[in-house]
C-alpha cells in the first residue's frame, strides 16, 4: 500500500469501549441540543442580521439557515445511530473517509467549538456588566476588555468576567457529565421562560408598519458602506450570518459515547433541538422586528433593546437575566463537546495520549479539560470579540458538509450496515446538505476564507510531522 493510500485508510465502523459512563437518555440529549443552540443567535445576531442585511426578512434568513441545518441534522443523526464510536463530524469522517480527512475535520472542530467559547464568553462579559451597571456595581473598564479591543473601544487589561466563567465551567465539567447536564436543564428552563416573557410581551406591543418594507435589501448584493467597505446584504448574506445561531446542535452527537441508547437517543436529541429552536427564531425574529423599526436593532442586546424602546423596562431587565444564563449554556455544552473531540483524537494517537486519559473517579477527561479551559479563557481575556467570532461559521458549515458527505459516501461503501436510522429518501437530503450548506460558505467573506485556509495549512503540516507518524492506523500498518 502506498503512503498516499495509507493517509485514506478508515477506523472500523464498530463502537468502541470508552471508558465513560452512559448516562444521557434521549430527553438529557435534547436539553443539551437547546441548551447550546438559543443563545448568541437569538439573544445577539437577530438584532444585527435584521438592520444591516435583510430587515424583516431575517425571518426568511433564519428559514434558509433553518433548512441548511435540517439536511445536515438528518445525516449527523443516521452516522450517530449507525457509526457510534466517537460522535461528532471526526468520528464520521473518519469512518467515511479515512484519517487525512478525519484530521482535518478535527482540527476544524477544534477551531469552531474553542473559538466559539470564547467569543460567546466575551459576550456574556458584556451582559454580566450590563446588569451589574443597573444596580450600581460595574466592574471598572480596565477589567472588562484586553489590552487589545475592538475598534473604537478602548483596551484594558483583561476581561476578567469572560476569564472567570470559562475557569467555572472548566471546575464543572471535571466533576463529571451527570452535575454538568443537571445545570444544563436547569439554565435552559430559566431561559426559554425568558423567551416566553418575551414572546407574551411582545404580541401585544407589535406595530406592523414596521415589518414594511419586508426585504428592504432584496436577496443577496454587494454594496459599499460609509467607511468606504465592500459589505454583503440580503436574505442570503444574512443566512449566513445567522446560521451562527445553530452552532451547537452538533454537539449533542459528541454524547454519543455517553448516551444509554445512541441508535435512538442521539437522533432524537438532535432532531427535536433543531426543530424547537427553529421554531423559536423564527417566531423571536418576526416578533424583535415588528416592535421596533429594524435600523434601531443594531445593537449587542436588541431584544432587551427593543423592549427598552417601547417602555417595557421590567421585562427588558429579565430577558438581559435570561441572556447571561442562555448564553452560560451554550458555553458550557460547546466546551464540553471539544473536550471530547479532542479525546477522542487523542485515542487514535492523532494527538498525544495525555489529551486521551479518563480520570478514575470522575469519568472524564480532566487533563483535557483543563488545558482546554485555560487556554480559551487566556483567549477570552485578552482577544477581542469580533477576532474571536470571524472563523466560527466557516468551519462549522465545512463540517457539515463533510457530514452529508460521509453519509453518501457509507451508502456505497457500506450499503449493508445496520442504520437503526436512516435519512428519508434515499441520498436526497445528504446531498441537499452539501449544496446548501456549501452555497452558504460562498456567501461569507473573502477575508474569512483566507483565515480558515491558512488555519488548515497549519494543520497539515501539524499532521505530517506529527499525526502521521504517530497514529494507531499508522503504527499499526505493515
Amino acid at each position: 500500500m502506498s503512503a498516499f493510500q495509507n493517509l485514506f485508510r478508515k477506523k472500523s465502523v464498530k463502537p468502541q469501549d470508552s471508558g465513560l459512563r452512559k448516562i444521557l437518555g434521549a430527553f438529557d440529549l435534547t436539553l443539551l441540543g437547546i441548551g447550546a443552540i438559543i443563545g448568541t443567535g437569538i439573544f445577539v445576531l437577530t438584532g444585527i442580521a435584521a438592520a444591516t442585511q435583510a430587515g424583516p426578512a431575517v425571518v426568511l434568513s433564519f428559514v434558509i439557515a433553518g433548512l441548511a441545518c435540517a439536511f445536515a441534522a438528518l445525516s449527523y443523526a443516521e452516522l450517530a445511530a449507525s457509526v457510534g464510536g466517537c460522535g461528532s463530524a471526526y468520528g464520521y469522517s473518519y469512518a467515511a473517509f479515512g484519517e487525512i480527512v478525519a484530521w482535518i475535520i478535527g482540527w476544524d472542530l477544534i477551531l469552531e467549538y474553542g473559538v466559539a467559547v470564547a467569543a460567546v464568553a466575551n459576550g456574556w462579559s458584556g451582559y454580566l456588566n450590563n446588569a451589574l451597571s443597573a444596580i450600581g456595581f460595574a466592574l471598572p473598564e480596565i477589567l472588562r476588555a484586553g489590552p487589545f479591543p475592538d475598534e473604537g473601544k478602548l483596551p484594558g487589561l483583561v476581561n476578567l468576567p469572560a476569564v472567570l466563567i470559562i475557569l467555572v465551567l472548566m471546575g464543572l465539567l471535571v466533576a463529571g457529565v451527570r452535575e454538568s447536564a443537571r445545570l444544563n436543564a436547569a439554565m435552559v428552563f430559566v431561559k426559554l421562560l425568558t423567551i416566553c416573557v418575551f414572546v407574551g410581551v411582545a404580541l401585544f406591543n407589535v406595530d406592523p408598519g414596521n415589518w414594511t418594507p419586508f426585504m428592504p435589501y432584496g436577496w443577496f448584493d454587494r454594496v459599499t458602506d460609509s467607511g468606504g467597505h465592500e459589505i454583503t446584504v440580503g436574505v442570503l448574506a444574512a443566512a449566513s450570518t445567522v446560521f451562527f445561531a445553530y452552532v451547537g446542535f452538533d454537539a449533542v452527537s459528541t454524547a454519543v459515547e455517553e448516551s444509554r441508547n445512541p441508535g435512538r437517543d442521539v437522533p432524537i436529541g438532535i432532531l427535536a433541538s433543531l426543530g424547537f429552536c427553529t421554531l423559536v427564531y423564527i417566531v423571536v425574529s418576526g416578533l424583535l422586528t415588528g416592535l421596533v423599526p429594524y435600523p434601531d436593532l443594531e445593537v449587542s442586546s436588541p431584544v432587551a433593546h427593543a423592549l427598552e424602546l417601547v417602555g417595557i423596562d421590567w421585562a427588558s431587565g429579565l430577558v438581559a437575566t435570561g441572556v447571561i444564563t442562555g448564553l452560560t449554556t451554550v458555553m458550557l455544552v460547546l466546551y464540553y463537546g471539544l473536550t471530547r473531540i479532542i479525546f477522542a483524537m487523542s485515542r487514535d494517537g492523532l494527538l498525544p495520549s495525555l489529551f486521551g486519559t479518563v480520570n478514575e473517579k470522575t469519568h472524564t477527561p480532566v487533563r483535557t479539560t483543563i488545558l482546554c479551559g485555560l487556554v480559551m479563557a487566556a483567549f477570552a481575556g485578552f482577544v477581542p470579540l469580533r477576532a474571536l467570532a470571524e472563523l466560527v461559521n466557516i468551519g462549522t458549515l465545512a463540517a457539515f458538509v463533510i457530514v452529508c458527505a460521509g453519509v453518501i459516501a457509507l451508502r456505497i461503501t457500506h450499503p449493508d450496515m445496520p442504520r437503526p436510522f436512516r435519512a428519508p429518501f434515499g441520498l436526497l437530503f445528504p446531498v441537499l446538505g452539501v449544496l446548501s450548506c456549501g452555497a452558504l460558505i460562498a456567501f461569507l467573506p473573502f477575508q474569512t476564507h483566507l483565515r480558515f485556509v491558512l488555519w488548515l495549512a497549519a494543520g497539515l503540516v501539524l499532521y505530517f510531522l506529527y499525526a502521521a507518524k504517530r497514529s494507531h492506523l499508522a503504527t499499526a500498518r505493515p
